[in-house]
């Protein structure tokens, strides 16, 4: 595998930004890995970090290097800081830079492919809510999209009744933290407007510890597209909110992914 950290300039954010890629190498010699490289362009995997963490997180906490050296598969992972893949209002642009700049620009640095089969989105925390709001906003763009224990009901997150976590919340939506149901920012919302629409969508797939604190919300996530007959992959296991359960349960993402390493 090659592994690329990338710094360069958002005209979008009006500042310098950072994701870490890996991209497909064919190896047999490197020790425990044995590298595959595809044809063409690379099937790519746009994977996003949580709130607490940034771009370099996944290759610090888990081996998704070594799990994806087989497959052909390109990862980015690109930074998001505290904006919860949505525009702050008031600050950077972060929904419009992760919609529009980021596969442009990653596509003018690097041999991805841009046809909707060969691209994926997962996530964790904060990421899985920015997965499944990719996705379900431009779900023409995306194979498959992935929730690793996410923030998925943004509201009832915007409700709790911790004052660390209503201030992280206010900073990103100002004074619309009780007005993003029914926004564009609402993943419920999103998910009806693309069953009265008929969308096309993604495969979805979202996974959660019972022992998370956010498992009520995934439940909530899971029952709304339930109801409105939405296909979705649901894993639902013991674990909290941590690394050792990310790393496990990436994993099975890869092998859920359609048409990775075919």
């Amino acid at each position: 595998m090659a592994f690329i950290q990338c710094d360069f300039y958002s005209e979008v954010l009006g500042m310098s930004t950072s994701m870490n890629v890996i991209l497909p190498q064919a190896t047999r010699s490197q020790i425990g890995m044995e590298g595959a490289v595809g044809q063409g362009r690379h099937k790519t995997l746009w994977l996003l970090h949580g709130r607490s963490d940034d771009h370099t997180i996944w290759m610090r906490r888990t081996s998704i290097e070594r799990y994806v050296a087989s497959l052909g598969l390109a990862v980015i992972m690109p930074q998001a800081n505290l904006s919860f893949y949505n525009n702050i209002i008031g600050g950077a642009r972060y929904g419009d830079f992760f919609e529009n700049e980021l596969p442009e620009l990653a596509r003018s640095f690097f041999p991805l492919s841009d046809r909707r089969e060969d691209n994926y989105i997962a996530g964790l925390s904060m990421g899985g809510y920015g997965a499944m709001k990719l996705a379900l906003t431009h779900p023409e763009r995306y194979a498959a999209a992935a929730s690793l224990s996410g923030a998925v009901d943004l509201q009832a997150l915007c409700n709790v009744d911790e004052p660390a976590r209503q201030e992280f919340m206010r900073f990103v939506f100002k004074d619309k933290v009780s007005e993003i149901t029914g926004s564009k920012a609402d993943l419920f919302q999103l998910l009806s407007d693309a069953k009265a629409n008929q969308v096309d969508l993604p495969k979805l797939y979202a996974c959660c510890g019972r022992q998370d604190f956010l498992i009520e919300h995934n439940r909530a996530f899971v029952a709304k597209c339930a109801e409105l007959d939405i296909p979705l992959k649901y894993t639902e296991n013991a674990g909290t909110h941590e690394w050792g359960y990310w790393d496990n349960m990436i994993q099975e993402v890869l092998e859920w992914l359609p048409g990775v390493g075919a």
